[in-house]
């Protein structure tokens, strides 16, 4: 008992309307409960694909209270499921910027962890322009959540997108079962790195990565990559979700992970820490 987990990474394409993003994430949840996990992640900006930068700041919570954060609470409790909130923006020292935090909640509702986004995206073509650092305070703490089921406690490691790109992240954290990261990478990033940069992180961090993206073109016309995925510790793909509004489903088996460990131990030869 307790050998083996089940995980869902939830995709959408959210849109700018908070209410409308609400109500798909409660039916993409409810349908993965349904099939039986667990664990349900959400992606990043599930809440909100604002049609200005400055939309997110407008609809900012406090920590612990809003509608946002209410309705979440609501949904793990009704689903008797962890749920692993994307990112939320909540108010920051700056009245101008949110910090893009994702949150957990347990099957009673209550919040259990936080994390802020450190890394914050900036990149620029001829065509493209990101610059996450004008509406987003950056934060500064790695975090890591323990979650009970069965006879074993299971550790997740939060993460946020761009966080992806530095592995030195990763390593600040103890040891992890499974890293899960909600996302928004774009079209242009994602398909020649995306894939890429996870499988890597899920190989040399010897565990589960569970990745829950934003997958398709937006009503603010920007386009996201998708590919929400379950990686193993070998650095296969589990399953996965290449575009459109879904979920990928899979499980955690805690013997594939202990046998990786064993028979590669790596992070037991680590030298530099």
């Amino acid at each position: 008992m307790g050998k083996k987990l089940t995980v869902a990474a939830i995709q959408m394409i959210s849109s700018a309307d908070v209410a409308d993003n609400l109500r798909s994430a409660e039916r993409l949840i409810k349908k993965a409960s349904d099939q039986g996990a667990v664990v349900i992640a959400l992606p990043e900006y599930f809440c909100l694909m604002g049609l200005a930068d400055t939309d997110k700041v407008k609809v900012r919570e406090s920590f612990g209270h809003g509608p946002i954060q209410d309705a979440l609470q609501d949904l793990a409790h009704k689903q008797r499921v962890f749920l692993i909130a994307g990112t939320i923006p909540l108010k920051s020292s700056d009245p101008q910027k949110v910090l893009n935090a994702s949150l957990v909640f347990d099957p009673q509702g209550q919040c259990i962890a936080r994390y802020d986004k450190i890394h914050l995206f900036g990149f620029q073509t001829s065509h493209e322009r990101y610059q996450e650092s004008e509406t987003i305070e950056a934060g500064n703490q790695t975090t890591t959540v323990r979650i009970q089921h069965g006879d074993h406690e299971w550790v997740f490691g939060l993460s946020i997108c761009y966080d992806l790109r530095f592995p030195e992240l990763y390593r600040q954290q103890p040891e992890v079962d499974c890293q899960v990261i909600p996302a928004a990478f774009t079209h242009t990033t994602g398909k020649d790195h995306w894939e890429i940069l996870l499988r890597a992180r899920a190989i040399e961090n010897q565990c589960y990565f569970l990745a829950s993206a934003q997958g398709g073109l937006h009503q603010n016309q920007r386009r996201t990559w998708g590919q929400s995925m379950l990686i193993d510790p070998w650095g296969k793909i589990v399953s996965e979700l290449p575009a459109g509004e879904g979920f990928v489903l899979g499980e955690l088996d805690l013997s594939a992970l202990e046998e990786v460990r064993s028979k590669l131990p790596a992070l037991k030869h680590r030298k530099l820490m």
